[in-house]
């Protein structure tokens, strides 16, 4: 049976707040499912490595506090918390800076609800420019990418990039609906509707890959989703 996007898009919840680190205003992107699993199937699938390279990347490293873990191509850091199958904390280093990563996994009658918060620095051109949707986006594709596994755990690969899904129509109206949603949840801070708008409109693009990566980042540097 086809995998249901819609369905799946659905089942999401997105928010967005600010906090505080280091004497410095963060953004931090919620952004939450409940998959119909058990815990420990779910925490399983988010900490095993082939069941990590089937849906998401490659990774290596250590699965405890202090341990550190490295994504191929992608993000490394630190594991701060690990409480199986409940929570993990951990950083999320890409491109020489540093943000923060927290999961949890809250078991609910239908199956385990996964909650994710990304919480990052101010960067101010290219948060103004691209919004919590540069972030949010990608992890919308990561919790797609888990509802597909967990629907077929055999299959493999199932990541977007390299199935081809992520250049396909569907995944068009995917970047489009998931960048909208975002700059929705950016009105819950305040931001400006035709502010919201247009970082919507300017991730929107860059997922597509109208815009190159040199265009996506600050001070030059590329940009990769979930980064």
């Amino acid at each position: 049976m086809a995998f249901n996007l819609e369905n799946h898009l659905k089942k999401m919840t997105r928010r967005v707040s600010t906090g505080e680190r280091e004497g410095q205003t963060t953004v931090i992107v919620h952004a939450a499912r409940t998959y119909p699993t058990t815990a420990l199937d779910l925490w399983d699938a988010l900490t095993s490595p082939e069941r990590l390279s089937r849906w998401f990347l490659p990774v290596s490293g250590e699965l405890r506090p202090g341990g550190r873990y490295q994504f191929v191509g992608n993000a490394g850091g630190t594991i701060n918390e690990c409480e199986p199958p409940e929570k993990i904390g951990a950083t999320w280093e890409y491109g020489g800076g540093v943000s923060w990563l927290s999961l949890r996994l809250l078991p609910e009658s239908d199956g385990t609800r996964l909650e994710l918060e990304h919480e990052a620095h101010i960067i101010p051109e290219f948060t103004d420019r691209f919004g919590p949707g540069a972030v949010g986006v990608g992890w919308d594709m990561g919790f797609m990418g888990l509802a597909r596994h967990l629907e077929d755990p055999a299959a493999f690969p199932t990541t977007p990039e390299v199935d081809g899904w992520s250049s396909s129509p569907e995944a068009m109206d995917f970047y489009r609906v998931t960048s909208d949603a975002w700059g929705k949840a950016d009105l819950g801070v305040g931001t400006a509707p035709e502010a919201a708008n247009a970082a919507a409109e300017a991730t929107r693009a860059f997922y597509s890959g109208e815009l190159g990566p040199m265009d996506a980042g600050s001070g030059g540097e590329a940009v990769e989703p979930g980064a």
